[in-house]
């Protein structure tokens, strides 16, 4: 399992949200770029970007501070927030993004979700950020009536890279992931599942590998704070699934 240091960018520097309310950002840094290369050093072997501002606006914000990312490391980047048309895809894709990710767009948009895998294979993955199983959208401000395992199914045949669950309740609170949650969705498809939302322990860490289904996770508080050791964290994850 791969876990995704998450660097959330909010005016240019490197924050972390209390359930996705934007007034309740804590900021942890002002250099995102030196920020990646410590995750790098570490031994990380992907990064998860969110541009939190182009989430709400509904385009690109922080493309300073992720350009600044991308020179500065040489291991892939996912990237999230405000990219809702084939063009910015493109331009992130050219800018040297490994995987862009699209969460408003594919609950408004599926048709660029599927153009978009089908022009850039293994570059795009979905977002699906989820309250009470219901998904949300246009930077976690709306919720919808649209299940979110439902929505993933809809993308099985699309040629999605991965899909990016989040328990909007349980990000930043430092409570543990919805596993269980995770885990039936991770059943429910075929698309490679990564869990999102409340990853705060290295017990966390090991309960979502050891369910054997779900292919990564992503923290970003609990590492700042230090309550996981990246290093201690990847041996851990180098380890197979006890069941």
């Amino acid at each position: 399992m791969i876990l995704y240091p998450a660097i959330d960018l909010k005016d240019g520097q490197c924050v972390r949200l209390l359930r996705g309310e934007m007034e309740a950002a804590t900021v942890f840094g002002d250099d995102p770029a030196a920020q990646a290369r410590a995750f790098e050093t570490a031994g990380a072997e992907w990064l998860h970007l969110v541009d939190l501002n182009g989430a709400f606006a509904g385009r690109p914000v922080n493309a300073d501070a992720v350009a600044a990312i991308l020179d500065a490391v040489s291991l892939p980047v996912q990237l999230g927030g405000g990219i809702r048309d084939m063009g910015t895809i493109e331009r992130w894709v050219g800018a040297g993004i490994a995987r862009v990710i699209l969460g408003t767009a594919a609950v408004e948009n599926p048709g660029l979700v599927r153009e978009a895998a089908s022009r850039f294979p293994g570059k795009v993955a979905v977002g699906l950020d989820a309250r009470g199983g219901k998904v949300a959208t246009r930077g976690w401000a709306e919720t919808t009536d649209m299940d979110a395992t439902d929505l993933a199914r809809a993308f099985e045949d699309a040629g999605v890279a991965a899909i990016i669950y989040t328990d909007i309740d349980r990000d930043g609170a430092m409570a543990g992931p919805n596993l269980s949650a995770t885990e039936a969705l991770a059943r429910a498809v075929s698309i490679p599942v990564i869990a999102s939302g409340g990853v705060s322990s290295l017990a966390d860490l090991v309960a979502l590998r050891d369910t054997g289904v779900i292919a990564g996770a992503i923290s970003g508080r609990a590492l700042y704070d230090g309550a996981i050791d990246l290093q201690d964290a990847l041996a851990a994850l180098s380890s197979p699934p006890l069941r």
